[in-house]
């Protein structure tokens, strides 16, 4: 060791040792110095003498530290004496009548309810796990409650949780990715008016979803809620997963209250831009619906145009009441199938409504904002949006942009550029937006329900048809802006039909011929029909479906397949065929399925499990000729079409994903009417699965018809 360090440690301890001599002279002197003033005669004269600085034998040191010693003994009564005055306050005396009044009067504000609790943040809401092997049986589901935050932020969800990671790895080895779901009903006010709604985990919209292709997802639900429900993942294949597809009274039993189920399936041949919701009832338009984008290893080597930032738009109608309480009315007799209209509409579960144009509600928008979102200037940006709404059509634009479309429901295109994007319910597109326009660096989004499609003998006057959000040229942390933008609408009138967008020159990559010819042929009229006691339904030629919420329509066929081992017979068995419409298509076949709308209403018609061949919409009758024009070379593929009123839809399918099949209107009142049937494809596959027993077991419960639609029953008798 140096002898420089040596030294210094050595001088270190002489420091220390001197210091503790000076600690034990000073404690000795001021004990003799008390010792000496012991008797009060001496301590008198000698506390004079000790002032006047007198007394010989005290020295100054001895002074100085007395006088501290006696300051901090009576800075430290006066401390305790300020206390006690503090504790009692303005109540001097426990006695006092005022003192007494206030203790026993009750608070004037009456308690608040806590708000529930907010879900884990974004980040938090999955946990990736390395593969488990596949000796290692899964753990029990377990509803994994959601933590109590420290303070609660509120419902409303932050626009940046739709904001999807820009590190994202494509190219991950699969996974499992666990959701905890909590479902519950809260009073809440998205816009302003308040109303009861049902959220997951506590905020709306319900979280984002998010993983790759080949990924495993474990989706816990715990029902908290007053009425039964289920989750169906919108546009999934759930190949070999059929009864995972959240089908009330089709592949499941709803989840009742107090209930719980685990959803879990794996993505296999599919990626893109998807949603999930509820199939009980109307549920979606009460608040749970939520995003699910899936990645794939050729993402970027699909999407011609290369973009900075992807991002989730969800555009819903809004409606002021419980969808409950319209449900009953709509579905009533002499109602002709005229649709409650909504009041407005949300972009992610925002929009700022004036309350002091709807008196009648409870209202306070105080925190109520209009969307916002940070686009930085000279790049190019991914906008996934997703028309989640009960009914509305939807035109949306940014004010002096073009967008290129890149994905229709999850086909990925050939960029082709638009300035207005028309999108019904529950379809989807990604649009790409270039942010170049040097005219300003604020511009509205318009978007505008087609409110022409509503119905004009029941009107709403509180309908406000448009919501308009903010795009802003800055970068993502930047803070928003506080002034209304000032860019110019597009000079173009809004079409007033409800009808898709015109899709021909939209072409998917990679290219998918489909078969050059079909199989089978199916004609499907798609009308609404007043029968008995003046009620209109709807009807796929002559079945208006009803679900049986105790009993799924998988369940029954696969028992009674196992006892026939043959479908015709198993159908028969298994299904009510006056409420019950099956399709049935043994093997692997190409399924043309004309529809014909003999109705005035649009119909966005979506299958489960499959996407389908476009080959051809219009306006009134199929003319057969058609067929002879039809371009098979590479067709749009989508899961979700519309049928304009009195029109026609073609379309082509290849019945290659085993299971039982929802083909609905996805208006959410048509649907609830009846206008639903199912496909039945690979039969004898389907009859010989073993359905899990907690699948099963969903249907033993009690409350399954809490949140259904109400039987036609309770309307006999009453025509009025």
């Amino acid at each position: 060791m140096s002898e420089l360090g040596t030294t210094a440690r050595r001088q270190s301890s002489d420091d220390d040792n001197n210091d503790n001599d000076d600690v034990t002279t000073e404690r000795e002197e001021t004990e003799g110095l008390l010792s000496e003033q012991s008797s009060p005669g001496i301590l008198k004269n000698g506390w004079a003498k000790w002032i006047k600085g007198g007394s010989s034998s005290v020295s100054k040191s001895q002074r100085n530290r007395l006088l501290i010693f006696f300051a901090v003994l009576l800075i430290t009564v006066l401390g305790f004496v300020l206390l006690f005055a503090a504790l009692i306050g303005p109540c001097g005396s426990l006695n006092s009548t005022d003192c007494l009044a206030q203790k026993q009067q009750p608070s004037q504000e009456p308690p608040q309810e806590q708000p529930p609790p907010p879900p884990p943040p974004h980040q938090d809401q999955h946990q990736e796990q390395e593969p488990e092997p596949e000796s290692e049986p899964e753990p029990t589901p377990v509803a994994t409650p959601v933590p109590e935050p420290s303070k609660p932020t509120g419902f409303r969800r932050p626009q940046t949780d739709y904001l999807l990671d820009p590190n994202w790895d494509f190219n991950a080895t699969p996974t499992t990715r666990h959701y905890h779901f909590n479902i519950s009903d809260i009073e809440v006010n998205p816009d302003g008016v308040y109303r009861p709604m049902i959220l997951i985990n506590g905020q709306f919209p319900a979280p984002l979803i998010e993983c790759n292709e080949g990924d495993r997802l474990m989706v816990h639900v715990q029902n908290n809620g007053i009425n039964a429900t289920s989750l169906h993942w919108h546009g999934l294949y759930q190949n070999g997963t059929n009864w995972m597809d959240g089908t009330i009274g089709v592949t499941q039993c709803p989840i009742a209250p107090g209930g719980n189920f685990t959803y879990d399936f794996t993505i296999r041949g599919q990626s893109g831009t998807y949603w999930y919701h509820s199939h009980q009832g109307l549920q979606a338009s009460d608040g749970l619906t939520g995003p699910l984008i899936i990645h794939s290893p050729q993402e970027k080597q699909n999407q011609k145009i290369q973009y900075s930032t992807d991002r989730v738009l969800m555009f819903q109608d809004y409606y002021h009441d419980l969808s409950g309480a319209l449900l009953p009315q709509y579905l009533a007799n002499n109602r002709e199938n005229n649709e409650p209209v909504p009041d407005g509409a949300l972009i992610n579960g925002a929009n700022v409504r004036d309350c002091s144009g709807v008196p009648s509600r409870k209202c306070d928008n105080s925190s109520a904002y209009i969307p916002a979102f940070n686009l930085a200037p000279n790049q190019n940006h991914r906008l996934r949006i997703i028309n989640t709404a009960a009914m509305a059509e939807f035109q949306i634009q940014i004010d002096e942009h073009y967008f290129a479309i890149t994905e229709v429901d999850g086909t990925d295109v050939l960029p082709s550029y638009f300035n207005r994007l028309k999108i019904n319910t529950a379809q989807r597109y990604s649009l790409v937006v270039t942010t170049n326009v040097t005219t300003a660096e604020s511009f509205w989004l318009r978007a505008r329900m087609v409110d022409d499609c509503f119905s004009n003998i029941y009107p709403n006057p509180n309908l406000i048809p448009d919501i308009n959000a903010i795009i802003q040229y800055r970068e993502e942390a930047e803070t928003a802006v506080t002034t209304p933008p000032t860019s110019k609408d597009w000079d173009m009138s809004i079409e007033q039909i409800c009808r898709d967008l015109n899709t021909t020159d939209l072409v998917p990559i990679p290219a998918v011929p489909a078969p050059p010819h079909a199989d089978e042929f199916h004609f499907v009229a798609v009308n609404f029909k007043i029968g008995s006691w003046r009620l209109s339904r709807g009807y796929f030629n002559e079945t208006s479906f009803r679900p049986d919420v105790h009993s799924s329509m998988l369940e029954r066929f696969v028992d009674s397949y196992g006892s026939t081992q043959e479908i015709l017979s198993a159908a028969q068995k298994a299904f009510h065929h006056r409420t019950e419409k099956v399709l049935q298509i043994e093997g692997i076949k190409t399924v043309d399925i004309l529809m014909q709308n003999v109705n005035e209403g649009n119909h966005p018609i979506h299958l489960h499990g499959y996407k389908f061949f476009i080959l051809g919409q219009g306006h009134g009758y199929f003319d057969q000729s058609t067929y002879d024009s039809i371009d098979v070379g590479n067709p749009l593929r989508r899961d979700t079409a519309s049928l304009e009123g009195y029109g026609w839809m073609l379309i082509r399918i290849v019945t290659d994903n085993p299971g039982l099949w929802a083909l609905h209107c996805h208006i959410s009142w048509h649907s609830e009417a009846g206008l639903q049937m199912q496909l039945l494809t690979r039969g004898d596959i389907v009859g010989s699965w073993t359905l899990p027993q907690d699948h099963r077991d969903l249907c033993k419960a009690e409350g399954l018809e809490k949140g259904s639609s109400p039987s036609d029953s309770i309307y006999f008798g009453n025509t009025d």
